[in-house]
């Protein structure tokens, strides 16, 4: 089972969060339609996929993170919650610098430190969403076909 969370904190001003991943549709074509895959996300995100769990509580969540044989997340909570429960995850980043906001336990996918805003700590209402700015879904299925290869050996 695959878990996806992909969208990060909407934003006061409306504008789309720079952090969110804008090649689900694509990544998903790309993962064998054999292969679970659960979304969680809260009352108003786009449904990406059949099962799409909603506004589950802390305690749902982690047990989904320690069922599941991957997860995928936008720099957002769920990454940090990923970490706390100890399983390893896949985490796609533009703007944001994992170096700051992330944990090096998991796999950090940046395209490009250039991309990264300035100010990390400011609030992100003043960064425009890029597409260009994140790694492609076939850099995404390295990784994923990776884990699974790695499991299957264990």
């Amino acid at each position: 089972m695959i878990i996806i969370s992909p969208y990060s904190k909407k934003l006061f001003n409306g504008r789309e969060n720079p952090k969110n991943y804008p090649y689900w549709s694509e990544l998903l074509s790309l993962i064998p339609k054999s292969q679970h895959i659960i979304q969680v996300g809260i009352e108003g995100e786009t449904q990406l996929v059949e099962d799409f769990q909603k506004d589950l509580s802390l305690t749902e969540l982690r047990k989904l993170i320690h069922e599941c044989d991957i997860w995928i997340s936008c720099d957002s909570f769920f990454q940090h919650l990923g970490w706390e429960c100890g399983k390893q995850g896949i985490v796609l980043w533009s703007v944001s610098d994992p170096i700051i906001f992330g944990h090096p336990e998991n796999i950090n996918l940046l395209l490009d430190r250039k991309y990264l805003v300035e100010n990390q700590f400011l609030w992100w209402e003043a960064t425009a969403h890029d597409p260009e700015k994140f790694v492609k879904p076939d850099v995404i299925m390295q990784y994923i076909n990776g884990l699974n290869k790695t499991k299957k050996e264990i």
